[in-house]
Protein backbone atom coordinates (compact mmCIF):
# COMPACT_ATOMS: atom_id res chain seq x y z
CA UNK A 1 0.00 0.00 0.00
CA UNK A 2 1.37 3.52 -1.15
CA UNK A 3 2.00 6.36 1.32
CA UNK A 4 -1.05 8.29 -0.32
CA UNK A 5 -3.61 5.43 0.90
CA UNK A 6 -1.96 5.29 4.14
CA UNK A 7 -2.87 9.33 4.54
CA UNK A 8 -6.32 8.32 3.34
CA UNK A 9 -6.63 5.89 6.62
CA UNK A 10 -5.51 8.47 8.54
CA UNK A 11 -7.55 10.98 7.55
CA UNK A 12 -10.56 9.36 7.59
CA UNK A 13 -9.90 8.16 11.51
CA UNK A 14 -9.20 11.25 12.32
CA UNK A 15 -12.54 12.19 10.60
CA UNK A 16 -14.49 9.65 12.77
CA UNK A 17 -12.74 11.14 16.17
CA UNK A 18 -12.79 14.40 15.47
CA UNK A 19 -16.61 14.59 17.07
CA UNK A 20 -14.69 13.94 20.42
CA UNK A 21 -13.34 17.60 20.02
CA UNK A 22 -15.69 19.08 17.63
CA UNK A 23 -19.22 18.46 18.99
CA UNK A 24 -17.87 19.83 22.27
CA UNK A 25 -16.97 23.04 20.64
CA UNK A 26 -20.22 23.61 19.17
CA UNK A 27 -21.90 23.36 22.20
CA UNK A 28 -19.92 26.47 24.00
CA UNK A 29 -20.90 28.01 20.79
CA UNK A 30 -24.70 27.82 21.81
CA UNK A 31 -25.89 25.28 18.62
CA UNK A 32 -28.73 23.35 19.20
CA UNK A 33 -27.62 19.86 21.56
CA UNK A 34 -30.01 18.06 18.92
CA UNK A 35 -28.66 19.37 15.88
CA UNK A 36 -24.59 18.93 16.69
CA UNK A 37 -23.97 15.68 15.73
CA UNK A 38 -25.50 16.43 12.25
CA UNK A 39 -23.67 19.76 11.51
CA UNK A 40 -20.57 18.69 13.05
CA UNK A 41 -20.62 15.43 10.49
CA UNK A 42 -21.49 17.96 7.94
CA UNK A 43 -18.25 19.68 8.44
CA UNK A 44 -16.13 16.76 9.42
CA UNK A 45 -16.95 14.62 6.65
CA UNK A 46 -17.10 17.26 3.71
CA UNK A 47 -13.49 18.49 4.57
CA UNK A 48 -12.68 14.52 4.85
CA UNK A 49 -14.13 14.08 1.56
CA UNK A 50 -11.88 17.16 -0.20
CA UNK A 51 -8.86 16.11 1.67
CA UNK A 52 -8.74 12.21 0.60
CA UNK A 53 -9.70 13.08 -3.15
CA UNK A 54 -6.53 15.18 -3.35
CA UNK A 55 -4.96 12.38 -2.50
CA UNK A 56 -6.32 10.46 -4.52
CA UNK A 57 -5.72 12.96 -7.53
CA UNK A 58 -2.61 10.83 -9.19
CA UNK A 59 -5.12 8.00 -9.50
CA UNK A 60 -7.73 9.86 -10.98
CA UNK A 61 -5.60 11.53 -13.43
CA UNK A 62 -4.32 8.14 -14.33
CA UNK A 63 -7.42 6.01 -14.07
CA UNK A 64 -7.73 5.65 -18.12
CA UNK A 65 -4.79 3.84 -17.79
CA UNK A 66 -5.73 0.76 -16.40
CA UNK A 67 -6.35 -2.58 -18.10
CA UNK A 68 -9.10 -4.09 -16.15
CA UNK A 69 -11.39 -1.08 -15.99
CA UNK A 70 -14.72 -1.46 -17.82
CA UNK A 71 -16.37 0.81 -20.95
CA UNK A 72 -18.97 3.43 -19.42
CA UNK A 73 -21.81 1.20 -20.62
CA UNK A 74 -20.90 -1.59 -18.90
CA UNK A 75 -19.96 0.72 -15.72
CA UNK A 76 -23.80 2.27 -15.87
CA UNK A 77 -25.44 -1.04 -16.28
CA UNK A 78 -23.55 -2.69 -13.37
CA UNK A 79 -24.36 0.44 -11.31
CA UNK A 80 -27.75 -0.18 -11.78
CA UNK A 81 -27.55 -4.13 -11.77
CA UNK A 82 -25.31 -3.02 -8.25
CA UNK A 83 -28.27 -1.47 -6.50
CA UNK A 84 -30.48 -4.46 -7.13
CA UNK A 85 -27.86 -7.05 -6.12
CA UNK A 86 -27.19 -4.88 -2.75
CA UNK A 87 -31.08 -5.00 -2.38
CA UNK A 88 -30.99 -8.91 -2.37
CA UNK A 89 -28.10 -9.30 -0.70
CA UNK A 90 -29.50 -6.90 2.64
CA UNK A 91 -32.87 -8.88 2.20
CA UNK A 92 -31.19 -12.37 2.33
CA UNK A 93 -28.59 -11.45 5.11
CA UNK A 94 -31.74 -10.75 6.71
CA UNK A 95 -33.99 -13.28 6.92
CA UNK A 96 -30.93 -15.59 7.64
CA UNK A 97 -30.36 -13.40 11.33
CA UNK A 98 -34.09 -13.14 11.48
CA UNK A 99 -34.92 -17.18 10.84
CA UNK A 100 -31.53 -18.78 11.70
CA UNK A 101 -29.76 -16.84 14.40
CA UNK A 102 -32.75 -15.33 15.87
CA UNK A 103 -31.63 -11.63 15.51
CA UNK A 104 -35.13 -8.73 15.44
CA UNK A 105 -34.71 -6.77 12.40
CA UNK A 106 -34.28 -3.01 12.86
CA UNK A 107 -30.73 -1.02 13.05
CA UNK A 108 -29.90 1.47 16.28
CA UNK A 109 -27.39 2.91 13.93
CA UNK A 110 -29.99 3.56 11.46
CA UNK A 111 -32.40 4.93 14.31
CA UNK A 112 -29.82 6.87 15.24
CA UNK A 113 -29.24 8.38 11.95
CA UNK A 114 -32.68 8.83 10.90
CA UNK A 115 -32.68 11.16 14.44
CA UNK A 116 -29.75 12.97 13.18
CA UNK A 117 -31.39 13.82 9.70
CA UNK A 118 -34.72 14.68 11.38
CA UNK A 119 -32.64 17.54 13.73
CA UNK A 120 -31.25 18.67 10.99
CA UNK A 121 -32.17 17.61 7.47
CA UNK A 122 -28.68 18.75 5.72
CA UNK A 123 -27.46 15.09 7.31
CA UNK A 124 -29.20 13.90 4.83
CA UNK A 125 -26.51 14.83 2.34
CA UNK A 126 -23.89 13.00 4.56
CA UNK A 127 -25.57 9.52 4.66
CA UNK A 128 -26.72 9.53 1.76
CA UNK A 129 -23.97 11.06 -0.94
CA UNK A 130 -20.48 12.01 1.46
CA UNK A 131 -20.85 9.15 3.47
CA UNK A 132 -20.85 6.43 0.58
CA UNK A 133 -18.12 7.83 -1.56
CA UNK A 134 -15.98 7.69 1.46
CA UNK A 135 -16.40 4.95 2.26
CA UNK A 136 -15.96 2.83 -1.03
CA UNK A 137 -13.03 4.95 -1.29
CA UNK A 138 -11.99 3.55 2.64
CA UNK A 139 -13.38 0.18 2.59
CA UNK A 140 -12.79 -0.92 -1.52
CA UNK A 141 -10.34 0.92 -3.20
CA UNK A 142 -7.95 1.23 -0.05
CA UNK A 143 -8.41 -1.79 2.49
CA UNK A 144 -10.34 -4.05 -0.12
CA UNK A 145 -7.71 -3.70 -2.75
CA UNK A 146 -4.79 -4.10 -0.61
CA UNK A 147 -6.37 -7.55 0.94
CA UNK A 148 -7.18 -8.09 -2.50
CA UNK A 149 -3.68 -8.49 -4.35
CA UNK A 150 -2.33 -10.56 -0.97
CA UNK A 151 -5.41 -13.03 -0.45
CA UNK A 152 -8.05 -13.21 -2.95
CA UNK A 153 -11.51 -11.80 -3.51
CA UNK A 154 -13.65 -13.85 -0.01
CA UNK A 155 -10.85 -12.64 2.70
CA UNK A 156 -10.41 -9.43 1.34
CA UNK A 157 -13.88 -9.01 1.07
CA UNK A 158 -15.06 -10.48 4.37
CA UNK A 159 -12.05 -8.75 6.03
CA UNK A 160 -13.09 -5.32 4.88
CA UNK A 161 -16.59 -6.07 5.65
CA UNK A 162 -16.10 -6.73 8.93
CA UNK A 163 -14.05 -3.68 9.42
CA UNK A 164 -17.15 -1.83 7.76
CA UNK A 165 -19.25 -2.94 10.21
CA UNK A 166 -16.45 -1.90 13.04
CA UNK A 167 -16.99 1.44 11.97
CA UNK A 168 -20.56 1.55 11.83
CA UNK A 169 -20.66 0.01 15.37
CA UNK A 170 -23.73 -2.25 14.20
CA UNK A 171 -21.86 -5.37 14.92
CA UNK A 172 -25.27 -7.41 15.54
CA UNK A 173 -26.08 -7.17 11.79
CA UNK A 174 -22.74 -8.24 11.18
CA UNK A 175 -24.40 -10.22 8.31
CA UNK A 176 -25.90 -7.61 6.38
CA UNK A 177 -22.81 -5.36 6.28
CA UNK A 178 -20.76 -8.22 5.46
CA UNK A 179 -23.23 -9.09 2.48
CA UNK A 180 -23.38 -5.52 1.20
CA UNK A 181 -19.53 -5.10 1.01
CA UNK A 182 -19.23 -8.30 -1.12
CA UNK A 183 -21.45 -7.28 -3.47
CA UNK A 184 -19.35 -3.35 -3.49
CA UNK A 185 -16.15 -5.40 -3.58
CA UNK A 186 -17.96 -7.43 -6.22
CA UNK A 187 -18.92 -4.68 -7.95
CA UNK A 188 -15.35 -2.78 -7.47
CA UNK A 189 -13.58 -5.82 -9.28
CA UNK A 190 -15.93 -6.71 -11.77
CA UNK A 191 -15.99 -3.21 -13.36
CA UNK A 192 -12.33 -2.10 -12.37
CA UNK A 193 -14.00 1.34 -11.57
CA UNK A 194 -14.96 2.54 -8.03
CA UNK A 195 -17.14 4.66 -8.93
CA UNK A 196 -19.77 1.88 -9.56
CA UNK A 197 -20.08 0.69 -6.02
CA UNK A 198 -20.09 4.64 -5.32
CA UNK A 199 -23.48 4.75 -7.56
CA UNK A 200 -24.97 1.70 -5.98
CA UNK A 201 -24.35 2.97 -2.32
CA UNK A 202 -25.23 6.29 -3.16
CA UNK A 203 -28.77 4.85 -4.46
CA UNK A 204 -29.06 2.66 -1.43
CA UNK A 205 -28.05 4.80 1.43
CA UNK A 206 -30.36 7.78 -0.18
CA UNK A 207 -33.40 5.37 -0.83
CA UNK A 208 -33.29 4.83 2.75
CA UNK A 209 -33.14 8.49 3.51
CA UNK A 210 -36.08 9.31 1.82
CA UNK A 211 -37.75 6.81 3.46
CA UNK A 212 -36.86 6.86 6.53
CA UNK A 213 -36.80 10.83 7.21
CA UNK A 214 -38.39 12.49 4.00
CA UNK A 215 -41.73 10.43 3.16
CA UNK A 216 -41.54 8.86 7.31
CA UNK A 217 -44.99 10.54 8.16
CA UNK A 218 -46.74 10.27 4.98
CA UNK A 219 -45.91 6.45 4.91
CA UNK A 220 -47.26 6.25 8.32
CA UNK A 221 -50.43 8.51 7.13
CA UNK A 222 -50.74 5.88 4.45
CA UNK A 223 -50.45 3.18 6.81
CA UNK A 224 -53.39 4.66 9.31
CA UNK A 225 -55.71 5.29 6.14
CA UNK A 226 -54.97 1.70 5.04
CA UNK A 227 -55.69 0.33 8.03
CA UNK A 228 -58.75 2.06 8.05
CA UNK A 229 -59.64 0.78 5.29
CA UNK A 230 -59.21 -2.61 6.11
CA UNK A 231 -61.29 -2.30 9.24
CA UNK A 232 -64.33 -0.59 7.13
CA UNK A 233 -63.95 -3.48 4.61
CA UNK A 234 -64.26 -6.05 7.39
CA UNK A 235 -67.35 -4.18 8.75
CA UNK A 236 -68.98 -3.50 5.31
CA UNK A 237 -68.54 -7.34 4.71
CA UNK A 238 -69.56 -8.51 8.19
CA UNK A 239 -72.98 -6.72 7.28
CA UNK A 240 -73.63 -8.32 4.13
CA UNK A 241 -72.73 -12.01 5.56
Amino acid sequence: MNKRYWWILITYALMQLSAIAGMPLLLTLGVDIERIPGVWSMFSFTLGLIIILFLLKPDIVHRHTRANRSSRGEAVRWSIIGVFLVFAAQYAAALIEMFVLGIEPGSENTETIVEFAKAFPAFIIVVSVIGPILEEIVFRLVIFGALYKRFGFWIAGIGSSLIFAAVHMDFTHLLVYTAMGLVFAFLYVKTGRILVPIIAHVAINLFVAIVNVLLADRIEDWVEQLEQLQQTSIIIIGGLL
